[in-house]
């Protein structure tokens, strides 16, 4: 039996004491950030916030099995808002569907959460109707018209069913009722709604596809809300898809459990909490940038050398050699051979010690000669 088959449902409940000392726990980390990033200045800010934003959609995705690309992401965020960061990289339509439904829950965290607005999501992560090569129903509930919605796992034929949802004829009202929770007068910490909210949204299970990432949005609606700021500062979904496999082990014992969710709260405020400490890691990194560039202020950078730069700084995974400059900044590989020198005469990259074909090249540390005087 599964908790939306329980008598009680949808009554929810807790133990408030229990729950109380880890509740204040983070509300304190959340005003301590929130402090330390206000002092910051606004480019600072911004540059957190889309670091912040990049890891949500690329991660939110990652846990249901999609592999965004991370330039398309940084990208459609960084148009959207307003930054700029050099050269744009074009995003296809699922990114920048992903980023208009991330961007609408938290830019738009005050502004009511109703079906249409749920609806619209839906569409926009599936703006070709199809999720892979299944056609499926988009910005309406499911009709569960191919059989029961489930959550399963293995290979076909040998399926581990880890979870059924409602049927779809109860699926307007029950989204009418979360809704009206959602938005309504109740007194409840947002915080706890955006752990509620997302269980809940996720146990009714309305969509043909696409749940855990609008129940995560919701989440993050929520406690855009706690902090009354669209400003984000760090991702429980980068969080959540740290501890993927313990998220879905407490998800099923808790829809297979009891209307008492005390554990599925608990658990939510820790990895909130773990979440919030994991944004002094992109804080560090925005640091770190900024000195970097504060440092390289008066040399002269053509739009390439800014980008790949700026690639570099944002974690570029592997070594950058000639052929990886020219396939970033989309020129020959003689172009990206004269930057590079440029940028190593000019002390912004060194060489690294292993050469011949294999020559790879570095962002200069601080003790560069460009930067001794």
């Amino acid at each position: 039996m599964y908790i939306h088959e329980i008598k009680d449902w949808p009554r929810f409940h807790w133990s408030v004491d229990k729950l109380a000392e880890p509740l204040a726990a983070v509300r304190h980390q959340q005003g301590r950030l929130i402090g330390y990033m206000s002092a910051l200045g606004f480019d600072l800010q911004q540059e957190a916030v889309l670091k912040t934003l990049t890891e949500d959609v690329l991660k939110s995705s990652e846990i249901e099995g999609e592999k965004l690309d991370a330039e398309q992401v940084r990208s459609s965020i960084a148009r959207r808002l307003g930054m700029d960061i050099g050269a744009l990289t074009p995003a296809d339509r699922n990114v920048e569907g992903v980023v208009e439904m991330m961007l609408d829950a938290t830019r738009h965290y005050d502004q009511p959460l109703t079906e249409k607005r749920l609806f619209a999501w839906h569409a926009s992560l599936f703006p070709t109707g199809r999720s892979g090569m299944t056609r499926i129903s988009v910005g309406t509930w499911r009709d569960d018209s191919t059989g029961p919605m489930q959550v399963a796992s293995g290979p076909m034929g040998k399926e581990r069913v880890h979870f059924e949802a409602p049927k779809a004829e109860r699926l307007s009202g029950e989204m009418g009722t979360f809704l009206n929770w959602f938005e309504g007068k109740e007194p409840i910490d947002p915080v706890l709604n955006a752990g509620l909210g997302h269980l809940w949204f996720v146990t009714i299970h309305p969509f043909d596809d696409g749940n855990g990432r609008i129940a995560r949005a919701i989440a993050d609606m929520a406690l855009a809300r706690s902090e009354n700021s669209p400003q984000r500062f760090f991702s429980m979904s980068a969080q959540i898809r740290q501890e993927r496999s313990a998220y879905y082990d407490i998800l099923e014992v808790t829809q297979k459990g009891t209307m008492d969710v005390t554990p599925w709260m608990q658990w939510f405020l820790a990895c909130l909490g773990r979440a919030i400490d994991g944004a002094h890691v992109i804080l560090s990194a925005v640091l770190r940038k900024a000195r970097f560039r504060e440092r390289i202020r008066n040399v002269q950078l053509n739009d390439r050398q800014r980008s790949v730069i700026n690639r570099l700084l944002d974690g570029f995974e592997g070594k950058l050699t000639t052929s990886k400059y020219s396939t970033l900044a989309k020129c020959s590989q003689d172009t990206a051979y004269r930057d590079i020198l440029a940028l190593v005469d000019h002390g912004v990259l060194i060489q690294n010690p292993e050469g011949g074909r294999s020559t790879s090249y570095s962002l200069a540390p601080a003790q560069s000669s460009i930067f001794s005087g």
